[in-house]
């Protein structure tokens, strides 16, 4: 996509502090980091949403992911890790190009768990919802 920075900066065209590169995936620190090592982890093909890779693509994305974080853990030495991506606008997502963000976590570092995104289960029961999948 021609206006979409992740695209730019994968090609080149925008300047990155790269952590990690293959073929199909590139991986830099956040210019607007959350946490020491806060990297993004973006396919170089221009996907939206994780629904717009196929089944290769996805596990190549993850793999990456898992070979980055493996770095970060060797360079940074955190206690822990975060690691998700905001998917489409109601989830967070701000630039429309699938992003995986990889957060080093370190004890007393003032963060929260996943659980403390969103705390609102709805208006039914896990059991409703649990109908939905039969």
């Amino acid at each position: 996509m021609l206006d979409c920075i992740f695209c730019k900066i994968v090609k080149g065209d925008i300047p990155a502090y790269k952590v990690y590169e293959d073929a199909k995936v590139l991986a830099f620190l956040d210019v607007k980091p959350h946490t020491k090592g806060h990297t993004v982890v973006v396919p170089k093909n221009h996907a939206v949403r994780i629904f717009d890779l196929d089944d290769k693509e996805a596990g190549e994305l993850f793999v990456s992911v898992r070979k980055v974080m493996d770095l970060l853990d060797k360079k940074l030495n955190p206690d822990g890790f975060n690691v998700g991506w905001n998917h489409n606008t109601a989830g967070g997502q701000v630039v429309p190009h699938l992003h995986v963000h990889i957060m080093p976590r370190y004890i007393n570092d003032g963060g929260g768990s996943m659980h403390s995104i969103i705390k609102n289960p709805g208006k039914i029961s896990v059991e409703e919802v649990a109908q939905l999948f039969k």
